[in-house]
């Protein structure tokens, strides 16, 4: 299983970026705007963030089909927030725990920008990630355990073959004539055996990875070295600036709204 996009000459340039440098620029970003609550911040980056996408080199068609999730659920949460949220100023509409007012309105469309200014860069930075490259990348740049890098790695890989075996399952269940009727019932029986085979499989990887020294304390080689450079710093700096900038606007607008004040 890869959560890569498919390579054009577009996006090479991205899929080379070291997958760490994509991580820490996608966290340093959402961390700036998680530290606030204003419409302003959240619609600079996005600004930006629009900007930049033109050269991530994916085609518009794999740009919606990724990020279609996050544009559902940005409006969802504004939506909630607007019925919800705290009522401040003028109150436009009240029904029961439901009030529409200045405040609500403008927490809402903080909420949704927000979304989107830390929803959309995530996707769009690790849709280009190979499992394999982050794990080199986690054991060579950050140093993490190898155990704890290689066990993710290989829970990750393991992902599509869980989808495989639901459907092996579904497949099954039906050719011996017990998933007809009972939707419920049907899943949920069909869950525990997943979960049945998933322990089984998980158990018997560990074994064999252990059999393999992978739980071994000495320190371990790698095939494929992980090499950071001037791309992974660049893209790192765009990500500050891209925080900075958003923050310098907010406050010299006075919309700067620090959650923890």
């Amino acid at each position: 299983m890869t959560a890569t996009a498919t390579a054009t000459p577009g996006n090479r340039g991205i899929l080379r970026v070291n997958p760490v440098a994509k991580l820490a620029a996608a966290l340093l970003l959402a961390g700036v705007l998680v530290l606030t609550i204003d419409w302003v911040s959240a619609a600079v980056a996005l600004a930006c963030e629009l900007v930049l996408f033109f050269w991530a080199g994916m085609s518009f068609r794999i740009f919606v089909l990724r990020t279609l999730p996050v544009w559902l659920a940005a409006p969802a949460a504004g939506l909630t927030t607007l019925l919800y949220g705290q009522a401040a100023g003028a109150e436009y509409w009240q029904f029961g725990l439901i009030h529409i007012t200045d405040g609500s309105v403008e927490l809402a469309v903080a909420t949704l920008l927000r979304v989107l200014a830390i929803g959309l860069p995530a996707v769009v930075l690790f849709v280009t990630v190979d499992p394999t490259d982050l794990a080199d990348g986690l054991g060579q740049v950050v140093r993490l355990p190898a155990r704890f890098v290689l066990g993710g790695l290989a829970a990750l890989r393991l992902v599509g073959l869980l989808m495989e075996d639901w459907r092996a399952l579904e497949r099954a269940r039906r050719a011996r004539g017990i998933a007809d009727r009972g939707v419920i019932r049907r899943l949920s029986g069909q869950a525990f055996a997943l979960l049945v085979l998933s322990i089984r499989r998980g158990s018997k990887l560990a074994t064999a990875m252990e059999a393999r020294g992978f739980g071994g304390t000495t320190t371990r080689t790698w095939a494929r070295p992980s090499d950071f450079g001037r791309r992974e710093v660049a893209l790192i700096g765009l990500g500050l600036f891209v925080g900075a900038l958003a923050v310098a606007v907010s406050v010299a607008t006075g919309s700067w709204n620090f959650v923890l004040g």
